[in-house]
């Protein structure tokens, strides 16, 4: 049996994309980065919504012209290994990009639960119109945030703005060029 967490990064205002959908700002360091790669150890699981998932097909392999790095291969090779379920009413299986990946049109909490309980370890949504219904649910138990220096006004927000949380610190860590991972607990 898995557990569900959230994790983004987000504006100090608290947005992921600012009004005009531009998250350029929140881009990670390398020292970010490497951080990134070894959280992923811990993933089991991906819930994710149709952009995001197309967002992520950047991780299938290098662009053309395009040599990544170690962190980089190695980031892909994680991501490529975790199961994901994709959550979109206008994709069909076709669209999928790999044999693990299952297509759910909608992310009810009884569907989500299922894949929470049969995942061996974290399952990890991702994007805050996918999580939105679980985070009101209470079913998120683990939230990490990226904070990064910047303010961008408004846009699409991390959390939804009617969610009513009480959160335990358990981690944090600053990094070198000024942004902050926070990791809170449901209580």
């Amino acid at each position: 049996m898995g557990t569900l967490s959230y994790t983004a990064t987000v504006s100090l205002d608290g947005y992921v994309a600012d009004e005009n959908g531009d998250f350029q700002w929140s881009a990670p360091d390398p020292e970010v980065f490497r951080f990134h790669v070894e959280r992923m150890r811990a993933v089991a699981h991906e819930v994710l919504g149709r952009r995001t998932y197309a967002l992520m097909e950047y991780w299938l392999a290098p662009p053309e012209g395009e040599e990544w790095g170690p962190d980089e291969q190695e980031f892909a090779r994680r991501w490529q290994a975790i199961p994901r379920t994709v959550v979109s009413s206008t994709l069909t299986a076709a669209d999928l990009t790999s044999d693990t990946d299952r297509l759910v049109p909608r992310l009810d909490p009884g569907t989500l639960r299922r894949i929470v309980d049969e995942a061996a370890g974290e399952v990890e949504i991702f994007g805050p119109t996918t999580a939105a219904e679980a985070i009101r649910a209470g079913m998120v138990r683990d939230f990490g945030f990226f904070v990064v220096p910047a303010v961008v006004g408004g846009g699409l927000r991390a959390l939804p703005p009617d969610a009513r949380l009480d959160l335990e610190l358990v981690d944090q860590r600053v990094f070198t060029g000024g942004t902050v991972f926070l990791r809170y607990r449901s209580r």
